[in-house]
């Protein structure tokens, strides 16, 4: 049976934010690829905890499982990232994992914590590296309440990275206003995993599938995850 790859978008994005990346695992036709949309990210819902953002995560590995893979590649961006180091240190099925941006930090952070005042600055650059339409994906209307989960499950699940031991590939942009280069580094720094590598992508920005550079992150996490078959 052919190994599945799971991947899991990020806070206020879909699966069409990674669809490049997704079509591409298909092409290669080495795996089974899967996607989904977390909880409150269709249409708007304040009722949302974090907690169902990583329930609902959680459920689609199950759900794997109970089709008989044993050997599941996990891909997460940003948010997408925090939620796959706490799946890859649950699941003993999770044989690999790809974190591109994984926001252990976000936005401007300063001793850890979230410089508000700077991300204010810093939203005019994000904006230009997105449209409206790319960030959001035209379906999900970030709400204060929906940031506030987001920062929640990011405080839960920061340690996780600690426990995962799986071969691991780290995928950064250097124009990425939105995650610093000290979450990567944090995450990088705590994996106990014996093979794990980190990737700077220059030029590109929080989500390197909707730029130049595209087709070559697509490339090297193709031949990362067929490393792992």
């Amino acid at each position: 049976m052919r190994k599945a790859v799971l991947v899991i978008h990020g806070f206020g994005g879909s699966p069409y934010s990674l669809e490049y990346l997704t079509s591409y695992l298909e092409k290669l036709n080495c795996f089974d690829v899967f996607t989904f949309i977390l909880p409150g990210h269709f249409y708007k819902r304040d009722s949302i905890k974090h907690e169902d953002f990583i329930l609902a995560s959680e459920e689609r590995i199950r759900l794997l499982i109970s089709f008989g893979y044993k050997d599941i590649l996990v891909v997460g961006h940003s948010m997408g990232g925090v939620i796959s180091c706490h799946i890859a240190s649950k699941y003993k099925e999770v044989k690999g994992l790809v974190l591109i941006a994984p926001a252990f930090h976000y936005l401007s952070v300063k001793d850890d914590d979230v410089n508000f005042i700077d991300s204010l600055k810093d939203g005019v650059s994000i904006i230009k590296d997105y449209s409206l339409n790319d960030f959001f994906n035209g379906h999900v209307k970030i709400t204060p309440k929906m940031v506030l989960e987001f920062t929640h499950l990011v405080k839960d699940y920061y340690d996780t990275p600690q426990y995962v031991s799986v071969p691991t590939l780290i995928v950064w942009g250097t124009k990425d206003k939105i995650v610093p280069f000290s979450s990567v580094k944090y995450v990088i720094d705590s994996l106990m995993s014996e093979c794990k590598r980190l990737f700077l992508v220059r030029d590109a920005s929080h989500n390197p599938f909707l730029g130049i550079r595209k087709k070559d992150v697509s490339f090297l996490i193709g031949n990362f995850l067929r490393e792992l078959i």
